[in-house]
């Protein structure tokens, strides 16, 4: 049985989703189709607004439907400690944490060279004009752990290294509750170098 073509269009729409085969899409359409066509209409009325209305913070790129997010727009938030990370669902994992109460600048990705993503596609001399200001003391480079995200890092202290502002990088190493018994090799090097002492 072959399905109906605005079926098969919902199918093929639904595949744009991360991780969503073909499969999975044809069981949510039938589903919506079969089962709840209120939320499939209210899903496409929410889709629909957000992809008019949702665009990025002017200063830090997270998205937002304002000029300025909530986060750049709190006066409780430490404006002089500025947190860097590749996308905006990193920015949501540190806002997750509890752990900071700084600001964000996020870089939509990292250096890709092969890919044509340099410094300008990352918005790093956005970055550089905001650490010119000299609002900001500490900036914290929160680029994921991989061979892009070091070159990223280096990159982003390398550009900063003419003003007064300390850069610093998230420590990587051994998760909470992990065991030494099964944690890799590169894992364990980030944990030793990036040790600290004991008080």
């Amino acid at each position: 049985m072959s399905l109906s073509p605005l079926t098969n269009r919902l199918v093929e729409a639904l595949t744009v989703l991360p991780g969503i085969g073909r499969k999975t899409a044809q069981r949510m359409a039938l589903y919506l189709l079969e089962h709840n066509r209120n939320g499939g209409r209210q899903l496409a009325k929410c889709l629909n607004e957000a992809m008019e209305r949702v665009g990025h913070c002017s200063q830090c790129r997270i998205h937002s439907e304002e000029p300025l997010c909530k986060i750049c727009r709190n006066p409780s938030r430490d404006q002089s400690l500025l947190c860097v990370v590749e996308s905006p669902a990193d920015a949501l994992a540190v806002e997750q944490s509890g752990s900071f109460k700084g600001i964000y600048f996020v870089l939509m990705g990292h250096l890709s060279p092969l890919d044509g993503i340099g410094p300008e596609q990352l918005g790093i001399s956005l970055l550089v004009d905001r650490a010119a200001k000299g609002e900001i003391q500490e900036i914290i480079v929160a680029t994921n752990p991989t061979v892009e995200g070091e070159a990223t890092a280096h990159y982003i202290a390398d550009s900063l290294r003419e003003f007064e502002v300390t850069v610093s990088r998230i420590a990587h190493g051994i998760p909470v509750g992990g065991e030494l018994e099964y944690t890799d090799g590169g894992t364990l090097n980030y944990a030793f170098s990036g040790r600290k002492h004991l008080d």
